[in-house]
């Protein structure tokens, strides 16, 4: 019967590294991913005629058509439509001056 007994002290210590684990996840991993999530889906309310993207696939173009949650973007003289969420980022002149194509 002695194995059965536990330490009295324990009840609160044993769970601190787990509630610190926890704590450490929550602030490297789950807060920044959320925050830019949201960076993200305010970026794809922005989307406007004319600006060069990327999408999630590495397809560059040019908007030539916004329609609800559609996008029409024309690029190498074809025209592919997706998905707002398929936008990944910019790559117009305003955004990135480096570039000179």
């Amino acid at each position: 019967m002695m194995f059965l007994q536990t330490d009295p002290g324990g009840g609160l210590a044993g769970f601190l590294p787990l509630l610190a684990v926890l704590a450490v996840m929550y602030f490297f991993f789950l807060r920044p991913q959320m925050k830019r999530q949201k960076l993200e889906a305010k970026y794809r309310e922005t989307l406007s005629k004319g600006m060069k993207v990327v999408t999630t696939s590495g397809i560059h173009g040019k908007i030539i058509n916004l329609i609800d949650q559609t996008v029409v973007v024309e690029s190498e003289n074809s025209r592919l439509r997706f998905e707002r969420s398929a936008i990944s980022k910019e790559m117009s002149q305003k955004a990135y001056p480096e570039n000179k194509s």
